[in-house]
């Protein structure tokens, strides 16, 4: 089923995840095991990442270096599709600009289809290490809403062969991201929320946002997206702190403030325990203030780790 219909059609509140595939080389029974208490919990959809290619240099035993593609964890796409298939939930896999042509994309999302996963996740990419700016491949997009243009196109039966004919229209709902604290690159959040106008107008269905800590900015944002005529459903993004790294890790990456009340309650902690909880606890405010808002679904980033979202997810739904 689409995503946009399970959020219109429920008469409550769901809740879903995101999925990290393994490194290469991992088992997938592992992600089974990890996964499998959550799906015990009836996730309507699943988010499962996408990871570009990456270049690094190696070097050799002969004393050369040499540039090398990686791809540290490839699967997304068959990940996926063995989960729906196995687990009998929809999925929602990324489709990121990142590394990709037009045609590249056009070829996944071809491959999707045929393997009748309705849903897609439409995102720019992040840069790739060592650069700070992100540069698309040549043939390919710069921005997330004109990867949104080419789903719709494709939903229509425009592929980017006008020579082909009798094509048979893809049929996916398109899921993008939007940014409470505003995307890093924004010089600020009324641009922000004007580029995300554009991948709704390009055809996206509904939003998920980036993680945030604070449910005020939340309402915030939803507020301005309304104001200019953004009405899709916008679902909040959380996830629950349980180290004490995450206190620098999550602002420095993600470019999101932490509440100073809870910095002071993670630091105020005497073993990783006791932040695991004060994360949890945290995260379970936000999601029972968000649903007494209305939200019409949560989102929990799980970065391989399933057993805090476990707990929240059983003291909120």
């Amino acid at each position: 089923m689409k995503v946009i219909d399970i959020l219109n059609n429920t008469d409550k509140p769901v809740f879903s995840f995101e999925l990290i595939p393994p490194l290469k080389g991992g088992d997938i029974n592992k992600i089974y095991e990890a996964i499998e208490p959550l799906i015990a919990l009836a996730p309507p959809f699943i988010n499962i990442t996408f990871h570009r290619d990456e270049v690094v240099y190696r070097e050799y035993p002969d004393g050369t270096i040499k540039k090398v593609t990686i791809t540290k964890r490839p699967g997304s796409v068959a990940l996926a599709a063995a989960i729906m298939r196995r687990y009998n939930v929809d999925m929602v896999p990324h489709i990121v600009c990142g590394g990709a042509t037009r045609h590249k994309i056009e070829n996944e999302l071809i491959d999707l289809n045929f393997l009748d996963i309705e849903n897609v996740m439409a995102l720019r990419g992040d840069p790739i290490p060592g650069e700070r700016f992100f540069s698309p491949e040549d043939g390919g997009h710069r921005y997330s809403c004109e990867l949104v243009e080419q789903i719709t196109r494709m939903n229509h039966g425009q592929y980017l062969d006008d020579t082909l004919t009798d094509t048979v229209p893809t049929n996916f709902c398109i899921g993008v991201a939007g940014y409470p604290e505003k995307h890093y690159e924004a010089p600020n959040q009324a641009c922000d929320i004007e580029n995300l106008k554009k991948k709704v107008d390009a055809g996206a269905n509904y939003i998920v946002t980036q993680m945030f800590f604070d449910n005020a900015k939340f309402f915030q944002f939803v507020d301005k997206c309304r104001a200019q005529g953004i009405n899709v459903p916008i679902i909040p993004g959380l996830k629950p702190i349980s180290t004490l790294k995450h206190l620098e890790m999550l602002p420095r990456t993600f470019s999101i403030d932490i509440p100073h009340e809870l910095v002071k309650e993670i630091r105020s902690c005497k073993n990783t325990k006791e932040i695991n909880q004060i994360g949890i606890e945290w995260c379970v405010a936000q999601s029972k203030e968000l649903i007494a808002h209305g939200v019409p679904a949560v989102h929990y980033y799980t970065m391989g780790k399933s057993e805090n979202i476990q707990e929240i997810v059983k003291q909120v739904f």
